[in-house]
């Protein structure tokens, strides 16, 4: 036996069942990215990124932000965020995953509740591990789980302060929360809101600002929208009260002992928020693919009807999802099976995402070659 054993072991226990993760070139038509107005390989952010190269804007940080990493670049990201996204201020995050973890981990305090929904990001569920609050999930989009754990929070003896935290867009299932309810909710039992606009931003809302477009901006409320989707380059953007965001830069480790991001980003992150705010076209654009997708994909996928870019297409068993995804790609689309832990048991799935690097002609083939490969499998 060697020292490497029980890793050989544990991966082929995944490779058996269906669930081994491997890296790949992407192999065809993107159907599976998040880059879904089509930004990341952009003409517009390549000229940008030359001339602020050429005007003397670093590429890299050189520091944490509290230890010489603090540019131009990110406090004009941040001041231009808080005015763009009408919030009091904005703090800037190499990831969206590490403002999650932040988020999570800082400011909830012991003795707090968290009531998340049971479908938010894997980097809630880190941050919330590694926090001192008590932490509860209520069912997927059901106001009258969340309302009743509040209830019973309360009546229990529970002092304090209660957070909710949900996606606006769910990357899974492409569905959307109930924005008002839940931001109600929170006002009647004077609790604190986080949304996560990941796959919302940029797609949806007045000038790309998301979902949460349609809420009032409240103090209450702290909103994260990731750069490394819908706006082509990386990074996530946090807005909230300052006094949140003064505790962040104090006591936030995933802030604090981190290389800020790079100065280029943060100035290529601002040009993309500018640039989706003056292109309404590209909203448009998307929508129209979400439509011409909804009458093909439909009869295919009937759960897929969200009004949103994400199509899953539940299989159920992991292997036959991957299967599909093998034949799929073959035929030159980049389809992802997704398996558990991902997503519950006994829903592995096709997600198809659209975005602007697809044409209709490329939506039109992939689903006559989603409705051969599906008669396919139920042939097997």
């Amino acid at each position: 036996m060697t020292r490497f054993d029980p890793f050989h072991q544990q991966l082929d226990a995944l490779d058996r069942a269906g669930r081994k993760r491997s890296l790949i070139i992407p192999p065809g038509k993107d159907f599976s990215s998040n880059d879904y107005l089509g930004l990341a390989n952009s003409e517009f952010l390549k000229q940008a990124a030359h001339a602020a190269l050429d005007s003397g804007i670093a590429h890299g940080s050189g520091g944490s932000r509290l230890l010489g990493g603090n540019h131009p670049e990110h406090e004009e990201l941040e001041q231009f965020a808080a005015t763009h996204y009408a919030a009091e201020a904005a703090l800037f995050f190499s990831t969206g995953y590490a403002a999650n973890l932040a988020l999570f981990s800082t400011l909830p305090q012991k003795g707090d509740l968290v009531l998340y929904d049971a479908l938010v990001h894997a980097s809630c569920h880190d941050g919330m591990r590694l926090g001192r609050a008590e932490t509860q999930s209520f069912r997927h989009n059901d106001l009258d789980d969340l309302t009743d754990r509040i209830k019973a929070y309360r009546s229990g003896g529970g002092t304090g302060m209660i957070w909710i935290t949900a996606e606006t867009l769910y990357s899974m299932d492409g569905d959307q929360a109930p924005l008002r309810e839940l931001a109600d909710i929170a006002g009647r039992h004077d609790a604190i809101l986080i949304l996560d606009e990941a796959h919302a931003v940029g797609v949806f809302g007045e000038r790309g600002v998301g979902l949460s477009d349609a809420l009032e901006q409240q103090d209450n409320l702290i909103i994260l929208r990731t750069c490394g989707k819908a706006l082509g380059g990386e990074g996530g953007l946090v807005t909230l009260p300052h006094v949140l965001r003064d505790f962040f830069i104090n006591r936030a480790r995933a802030f604090i002992f981190s290389t800020a991001p790079s100065p280029l980003t943060a100035h290529l992150v601002q040009k993309a928020i500018e640039y989706v705010a003056q292109n309404p076209s590209l909203q448009s654009r998307l929508q129209d693919h979400i439509r011409l997708a909804e009458s093909r994909l439909g009869p295919l996928c009937p759960a897929s009807r969200s009004g949103s870019q994400i199509f899953p297409v539940i299989i159920g068993d992991d292997k036959a999802a991957m299967q599909m995804a093998v034949h799929i790609q073959q035929a030159g689309f980049d389809v992802r099976a997704i398996r558990p832990p991902t997503v519950p048991a006994g829903t592995a799935r096709l997600r198809l995402s659209l975005t602007l690097n697809v044409s209709e002609g490329d939506i039109h083939a992939l689903a006559d070659i989603l409705d051969e490969a599906r008669q396919m499998g139920q042939a097997a």
